[in-house]
């Protein structure tokens, strides 16, 4: 009996596969790292290559611990960072560059060498942007292959497929080379509310009138909860699989755990409308749903339907949360790796002072998390990040002073982006987080105590998965719809309310945080 699924989501820095059962149980996971080419601060890639190396190697690693055989696996589902992958005429890699024995393919998600080319579709004030932000972002795909057309012309001529990340696994899962609604509404400008859904003008106006014949990009669209198509002979082979398993389409990470979060109460809008997805890792994103279009300047969408039939998504976001707090240990000098364990020993260690002096602990020290430019709510990837309040002090409590207030500045940057949400139609009531931030106490409790928000933490042990495992359910038929699996995979969860005694500190820091702001526009305009 066919009765399980095998997810699969790729991050900035590694694979990971699940398989989970018919009911949204968990029975393992399994992790593989992939390699992250950053020649430059502005620049990142991947080999693709690589990375479906990492998927079967993590597909197989999963099934061979379970014990479980190919019969009585249903479906597998992909989901993975937005990032772009470059193919030639014949399927295989179009590389930017050889290295160590790779061809980096793959332009990743963090990737910034854009900029320009960002600038320019914002300069056109094309009415396709209010779908955007009314900002394009160097972070998306049109962008990115402006660049590519303009800077690398020789392999431009070459190209025969464009792939958002997930649909390029999808189709080395298949064979099949149809794209993901998620995907392609999210990331290409797709307007999948509209009839061709490309917007024509547009992309001739930023001279991309042939990106869709050089790219292999089609009208139509597959949906989540809908299979691209059944496991090929080769890549049944390369997962351990067999040919009856059905491949779902491909999901943009973020938004696979908005669905693992959510999917419990996706069958009732009423409910879902006042939930938002808070899925943080190297950097966050913050998603909600709305029967109704809501347009705002930095707000990335509204999307038709990317996760749920019948229903706009909007996201907003910082482009780097964990990244920052990664940054911050290898900068200070008593900092180090940033491995999990070392996260942990000073997190362990600011608990213990704040326990001593309360959560106004070090809060002569103000930091703007803008480090990596700002998604929302100024849609800027130029603006910097900045720490006032610094001293001499070199010491291992140093250090944690000042992570100990980037995590106060996420949190407070977090409670922005719900003010803009709230200021275009949207109505907070709970925050679903998942990822890399639910095992940082320091920002679970933030999240709460700065926007005033519960905070529900899913008890799966990684609700990206269980999202992906949800889509993959509905596409093979063992649930009869998204929100059917949503309804029979949902995950229990702990919430965490608010601790009122904590309002009036952190109101103090949010005023001094919108106050730095202030400073920074002060000081870039002179």
């Amino acid at each position: 009996m066919r009765d399980h699924v095998i997810a699969v989501d790729v991050g900035t820095g590694s694979a990971r596969a699940g398989i989970v059962d018919r009911d949204g149980t968990l029975l393992v996971r399994c992790d593989e790292p992939i390699v992250l080419r950053r020649p430059s601060d502005d620049r990142g890639e991947h080999a693709s290559q690589d990375v479906w190396r990492a998927c079967c190697t993590v597909v197989r690693a999963a099934l061979a611990e379970t014990g479980l055989g190919s019969h009585r696996i249903a479906a597998i589902g992909f989901d993975a960072t937005c990032s772009l992958v470059l193919l030639d005429q014949k399927g295989q890699p179009l590389a930017l560059c050889q290295e160590d024995g790779l061809a980096f393919d793959t332009i990743a998600w963090l990737d910034h060498r854009a900029v320009d080319e960002a600038d320019e579709c914002t300069r056109t004030g094309h009415p396709a942007l209010n779908h955007g932000g009314q900002i394009m972002s160097p972070e998306m795909q049109l962008p990115k292959l402006m660049w590519l057309k303009r800077n690398r012309p020789e392999l431009w001529a070459r190209s025969g497929l464009f792939l958002d990340l997930a649909d390029y696994l999808t189709y080395k899962a298949t064979g099949v080379p149809n794209r993901s609604r998620c995907t392609l509404s999210a990331k290409w400008n797709f307007q999948s509310h509209q009839d061709g859904g490309w917007p024509r003008d547009f992309l001739a106006r930023i001279g991309l009138d042939d990106m869709r014949a050089r790219g292999g990009l089609p009208q139509e669209t597959v949906p989540v909860g809908a299979p691209i198509a059944a496991l090929s002979s080769e890549a049944a082979q390369a997962l351990g699989l067999d040919t009856e398993v059905v491949v779902a389409a491909g999901m943009v990470d973020a938004y696979a755990g908005a669905l693992g979060v959510l999917g419990g109460v996706a069958g009732d809008p009423q409910t879902l409308h006042q939930q938002i997805a808070l899925i943080g890792g190297t950097s966050s994103c913050v998603i909600g749903f709305s029967a109704a279009p809501h347009f705002g300047k930095s707000l990335w969408g509204p999307y038709f339907e990317t996760v749920f039939a019948g229903e706009w998504l909007v996201e907003t976001g910082q482009s780097a949360t964990g990244g920052l707090l990664n940054h911050l240990l290898r900068w200070l000098s008593e900092g180090g790796e940033p491995t999990p364990e070392r996260h942990q020993q000073v997190i362990a260690r600011i608990q213990h002072l704040l326990a001593e002096q309360g959560p106004e602990f070090a809060n002569s020290i103000n930091v703007l998390p803008d480090f990596h430019g700002n998604r929302s709510p100024f849609g800027d990837s130029t603006l910097t990040g900045a720490i006032s309040g610094l001293t001499l002090d070199h010491s291992f409590d140093g250090l944690c002073r000042i992570y100990w207030r980037a995590c106060v500045a996420i949190a407070l940057g977090l409670r922005q982006l719900l003010e803009t949400m709230t200021a275009h139609g949207f109505t907070p009531g709970r925050l679903h987080l998942t990822g890399g931030h639910v095992k940082n106490p320091l920002l679970v409790g933030l999240y709460a105590d700065v926007t005033g928000c519960d905070i529900v933490v899913p008890r799966t042990k990684d609700a990206v998965l269980l999202g992906t495992a949800m889509n993959a359910a509905a596409a093979s038929g063992l649930h009869t719809s998204l929100t059917a699996a949503g309804a029979a995979m949902a995950s229990a969860s702990d919430i965490r309310p608010p601790n009122p005694a904590h309002q009036a500190p952190y109101t103090r820091d949010y005023q001094k945080f919108l106050a730095l702001q202030r400073h920074r526009a002060e000081l870039n305009a002179l």
